[in-house]
């Protein structure tokens, strides 16, 4: 596996101190120090980070202030949150907390839920009435007018994620009958970050929150959150589609900017659409002449 760091120039020194009976030449004109020692290896680039290579990566990267997540090793009793409709410059974001019992893995894995990314569309809208009856989730959903005017607030896209995670999780607590052993989130910032902004809010979890890359991959609980949440996104778009009068898309590609200039020339509030804190807004503005 890869880490990488950036680390001061302090920290640097103490890497190169510390593996320099290691060092050996590399070819690569960016590297400035190459070391390797029982199958892990230390790049030094010319920009100041430092690569970590090999099955000793995490353990040597620690010594220089890397944190390991605590990766529970089991899928049920979890509650699992992700988001979608964050890169997406129409439509909603959705975040969904859902909890998973042992007996819902065998008929998740039955029905085929999984990081919604890797599934169709049509395979998410044809089972994800089943997913939402049987597991007990809590949905939040942000449209664009209240997504604007909080952004308006003093959030940032980063903050408005954290709050609305640590708020899913926290009224999802209060509906289950037993504590969940592990609380995952599909990391979108780093814990130390999310700790930061964590403190501004008024409700804090009980439990303890460990932020995962690729969660939604590794653990059911975010898959099936991941699966509601893009299916609430989707049924959302749809309906602001159907106010706006056109086809919203989904992303937020050159397509995105265009339809965004027909909303502006033909005088609706873009703001009832879409994230009007993305480039795409500028990008529309200059198309539509404004």
């Amino acid at each position: 596996m890869n880490v990488v760091l950036k680390l001061s120039p302090a920290a640097i020194e103490k890497v190169k101190a510390d593996w320099g009976k290691f060092q050996k030449t590399s070819n690569n004109q960016y590297i400035s120090f190459f070391a390797q020692h029982n199958g892990t290896s230390v790049s030094i680039y010319s920009s100041g980070k430092v690569m970590f290579q090999g099955s000793g990566a995490e353990s040597a990267a620690k010594a220089f202030g890397h944190e390991t997540a605590n990766k529970p090793d089991f899928q049920a009793p979890i509650i699992g949150t992700d988001e979608v409709g964050n890169g997406s410059y129409f439509g909603p974001l959705v975040v969904v907390a859902s909890f998973i019992e042992e007996d819902d893995v065998a008929w998740l894995k039955k029905l085929g839920v999984d990081d919604s990314k890797k599934m169709t569309d049509k395979h998410i809208l044809e089972i994800a009435d089943q997913v939402m009856e049987r597991i007990k989730h809590l949905p939040l959903t942000v449209s664009p007018s209240k997504y604007n005017e909080v952004i308006a607030s003093g959030y940032n896209a980063v903050s408005i994620k954290v709050a609305l995670h640590n708020q899913a999780i926290y009224l999802l607590e209060k509906r289950i009958a037993r504590p969940a052993k592990a609380i995952i989130i599909d990391a979108f910032t780093t814990e130390k970050n999310y700790n930061k902004y964590l403190k501004k809010e008024k409700h804090q979890v009980a439990g303890q929150v460990s932020l995962l890359p690729k969660a939604e991959s590794q653990y059911l609980a975010v898959a099936t959150s991941s699966v509601i949440a893009r299916f609430l996104f989707l049924e959302g778009l749809k309906e602001l589609s159907s106010l706006a009068a056109l086809e919203l898309p989904s992303g937020a590609g050159s397509k995105s900017d265009k339809v965004a200039a027909q909303i502006l020339q033909s005088g609706d509030e873009l703001g009832q659409y879409a994230k009007l804190h993305f480039a795409n807004t500028q990008k529309a503005m200059k198309i539509a002449g404004q």
